[in-house]
């Protein structure tokens, strides 16, 4: 069973059919504000990739790919986790230049997710890529980027509250910038999950940087597959959720590896192997541009402006009898 945090007297502001008309507003405003901050247009993206190509992202590294076997080949076929490699495939081959970028709806099994609040087997999320110059491979230029999609959020919930006054959403604009190995250093005898709560808890909303590298305990605040973000120019943007109480990520994203950073994180994470992968070979070739690029969670989104106590109550997916039946109890609807 799944596990399920019912908030005391919880109610949705909305109907199921208000519910609806809101997800819709939301994912219309926020793209159309998301491609104007960033520079993005939108493009077809893949359901599933040769399995053999090395174009899946491989999230923590552990998570294992729905696959099947396609009858008139013969091989394997994965659904994507995410589309974080494809995207600078993709840059490259449609000639994308540089300070433009690529948006895409990206949907998603993940069989190995573990079912709660906040967390489903399905995924869908808007996938970015954006071309860069090397020299933009800077702090100053992630750090300037989630600024940007913080804001583009932001403006979401104005519009989202200008048309249903009913939603009490709040969420502070500004970005407070904190790397993991601080956040260790300010809560040394807490979990990353607990160092999450208490500095967003005060903080409301930040941009949690330097993710998958060993910190100085010797273990890595979350994990992160070697072979997509930089782990020193990488992150995940957070906002405090008054409802449940605690820390929320709408987005994980990071400048992408450099030839260099390949090499070396392939190493750390003894996953050289992968360097044989076509992926790969065109990336230390330097075929493939420099990038930033990430992913923005439809559903998360949703969930947080419109005030949800469960990710079900914006999308449907599978949920255990028991977990259905709590929910129902407490009068959180699951579509």
């Amino acid at each position: 069973m799944s596990h399920v945090i019912v908030p005391e007297g919880y109610r949705s502001a909305l109907s199921l059919y208000e519910t609806q008309a809101a997800i819709d507003l939301i994912k219309q405003t926020f793209q159309n504000d998301l491609s104007h901050a960033l520079n993005l247009k939108r493009v077809s993206a893949p359901l599933f990739v040769d399995g053999s190509s090395g174009l899946n992202d491989d999230l923590n590294g552990f998570e294992r790919p729905v696959s099947f076997d396609m009858l008139e080949t013969g091989e394997e076929a994965q659904v994507v986790h995410s589309l974080a490699k494809w995207k600078r495939y993709a840059l490259a081959r449609y000639h994308f230049p540089v300070g433009e970028g690529l948006y895409t709806d990206m949907n998603a099994i993940r069989r190995d997710e573990e079912l709660d609040n906040l967390h489903s087997v399905y995924v869908d999320q808007w996938d970015w890529e954006k071309v860069i110059r090397e020299e933009d491979r800077t702090l100053d230029t992630l750090k300037e980027t989630m600024q940007r999609i913080v804001t583009a959020i932001c403006v979401t919930l104005e519009r989202l509250k200008w048309e249903y006054p009913q939603v009490k959403t709040t969420l502070r604009r500004d970005v407070v910038f904190v790397t993991t190995q601080e956040l260790e250093d300010l809560y040394p005898d807490k979990t990353p999950k607990e160092r999450e709560n208490l500095f967003l808890k005060e903080h409301r909303t930040a941009g949690i940087l330097q993710i998958g590298g060993r910190l100085k305990s010797g273990a890595p605040h979350d994990g992160r597959a070697p072979d997509y973000d930089d782990w020193d120019l990488n992150g995940d943007i957070m906002f405090w959720n008054d409802l449940l109480g605690c820390a929320f990520e709408i987005s994980s994203m990071g400048i992408r590896v450099s030839p260099e950073s390949l090499e070396k994180q392939l190493k750390l994470a003894g996953k050289e192997e992968r360097r044989q992968r076509p992926f790969h070979q065109a990336l230390l070739h330097g075929d493939l541009p420099y990038t930033i690029g990430g992913g923005i969670g439809q559903s998360r989104m949703s969930m947080l402006l419109l005030g949800k106590a469960h990710i079900g109550e914006v999308q449907s997916s599978y949920w255990d009898p028991q977990t259905r039946a709590v929910c129902e109890q407490a009068g959180i609807t699951l579509l």
